[in-house]
């Protein structure tokens, strides 16, 4: 797939881990219009369309700086990361519609026998992702631009499941995430296969509102496990759905983004995609 979207992404990911490693600087539009060879007007109006606000007021969603402050004042591991709910128009928040089940313990220690899940290719505002759903729910989405090594992955993670290219009703239901509007968005089903802590981290990491970040203790002592920072990390690490469970909004708690599954440049992408879209909602 090699979509006038996905390239405006490549560039705009390439703009934004600029922006990322010279944000002390605070770069203006020409410089960076610059770095990813066109011109400042060009440039502008791309990355207005991708994500709904200009580059400068992008930036201050997506630097360091701006984490760091976001973090400041909180009272030892607790953090903004619940908020009252009941939010509308364009801020309403897209985990209200989510709704996990994990999967049966025969399902998790068959590794997906007796499974059917049907997959598919779809494009979205951060590069191309596959998208993979039984009959319950959304069981697998990840960014991968080779759809080859995205199935094979998917395989991995169910060994004994039987497999169709087949995009459902699921799996569209789920995409609808990425669009604009979300006061009409449907209810999202997961269906995960995880241990029971990982199920736990994952749920908690739905109740971290867009535009909001938490940290990794944070997310421990929300779970009750206040010394287990490093094991939520591995949890985290090992989401099978991404942007869904919003593990991108889980940083250090020195301020920095930390890493991310599928690249740090996405990860700050997203974070200021998410950011803008609440700005333009308030």
């Amino acid at each position: 797939m090699n979509t006038q979207e996905t390239i405006n992404f490549n560039r705009i990911a390439e703009a934004i881990e600029y922006i990322q490693n010279n944000f002390r600087q605070q770069p203006n539009l020409d410089e960076v219009a610059e770095k990813v060879h066109v011109s400042p007007a060009h440039f502008q109006r791309m990355f207005t369309e991708w994500a709904g606000t200009s580059p400068k007021k992008f930036l201050q969603y997506i630097s360091v700086e701006h984490a760091k402050k976001m973090l400041k004042g909180t009272k030892a591991t607790l953090f903004d990361a619940t908020i009252e709910t009941g939010l509308s128009s364009t801020s309403r928040l897209h985990d209200l519609f989510i709704k996990v089940e994990g999967m049966t313990p025969a399902e998790y220690k068959n590794a997906g026998k007796n499974l059917y899940i049907n997959y598919s290719f779809a494009e979205s505002p951060f590069g191309n992702l596959i998208v993979a759903s039984t009959e319950k729910g959304v069981c697998y989405m990840a960014f991968q631009d080779d759809e080859e090594k995205a199935l094979n992955d998917l395989k991995t993670n169910f060994p004994n499941a039987t497999f169709q290219r087949k995009l459902d009703l699921i799996q569209q239901n789920a995409l609808f995430i990425f669009q604009n509007d979300w006061s009409k968005l449907p209810e999202i089903k997961l269906h995960l296969k995880g241990t029971g802590f990982q199920l736990k981290v994952w749920e908690t990491l739905l109740k971290i509102p867009m535009g909001k970040l938490s940290t990794y203790g944070t997310v421990a002592a929300q779970i009750g496990r206040p010394a287990a920072s490093r094991a939520v990390g591995t949890a985290i690490g090992n989401n099978p759905v991404a942007f869904l469970i919003p593990c991108h909004r889980v940083i250090q708690s020195t301020g920095a983004f930390g890493g991310y599954m599928w690249g740090n440049t996405r990860k700050a992408a997203i974070i200021g995609w998410e950011g803008a879209k609440i700005y333009a909602g308030t």
